[in-house]
């Protein structure tokens, strides 16, 4: 998922070099892809932990991360396809 959002970062830029649109949606990728990095290692320290209580604590930590990425993503592309179908400034 951190390279979906590094590859939409990418894509994004190319769309506000060509001047089609200017948003502050790879800021927001970038942030997404550190909620994504975030839940990997806590699903991993869940998954080796001895700890029954210490395992509950680290899945739904990472569960929480994992599904407000998701959502997060969500709203980007939504935001994404409203800003480029907008039509470009008359010069």
């Amino acid at each position: 998922m951190v390279g979906v959002c590094l590859t939409v970062i990418g894509l994004i830029r190319v769309v506000i070099t060509v001047g089609r649109a200017d948003t502050l949606a790879d800021d927001l990728l970038a942030g997404d892809a550190v909620l994504f990095l975030t839940a990997s290692p806590l699903s991993y320290t869940a998954l080796r932990t001895q700890s029954a209580r210490k395992m509950r604590k680290c899945e739904r930590l990472a569960d929480w991360l994992f599904i407000s990425a998701m959502t997060m993503m969500v709203r980007i592309c939504a935001f994404i396809c409203y800003a480029i179908n907008i039509p470009p400034a008359s010069k």
